[in-house]
């Protein structure tokens, strides 16, 4: 008797195979369409920190400081590396970039903290000042 259950289970399982294959064809598709939709959605958002499209990322945290732009701000940086972040020099160097010391002073740490706390400002002072 347990011969006969056995081969009544493997029919049914025979039987059932075809379906079963075509559920899992299906489960794959699905998986495949997510993993597309979320690499999809990734480089959108990639693309809006870098701002792909060559115009300049915007929002509240992109907005000048005491007057200075991000650009001033990373062109000013780097200028300041170039002497060594010497301090008696900090006046001279923000003043040739048409930025006063005072603005300077606010500006200077506030920048550093957006682009600490938004990684699309890293980003994009990164993109400035590798090009520069």
């Amino acid at each position: 008797m347990g011969m006969f259950k056995q081969m009544k289970d493997m029919k049914q399982m025979v039987e059932a195979a075809p379906g079963m294959i075509q559920q899992a064809h299906e489960l794959g598709a699905q998986a495949q369409q997510m993993a597309a939709a979320q690499q999809m959605a990734a480089q959108a958002q990639m693309a809006q920190m870098s701002g792909a499209a060559g115009a300049p990322p915007t929002g509240p945290d992109f907005e000048p400081i005491a007057g200075v732009t991000l650009e001033q701000y990373t062109t000013i940086a780097k200028a300041l590396v170039a002497v060594h972040n010497d301090q008696s020099q900090v006046p001279g160097v923000v003043s040739a970039h048409g930025v006063s010391p005072a603005d300077w002073e606010t500006a200077s740490p506030a920048w550093a903290s957006r682009i600490q706390a938004n990684p699309a400002v890293g980003l994009r002072f990164n993109q400035l000042y590798r090009a520069s």
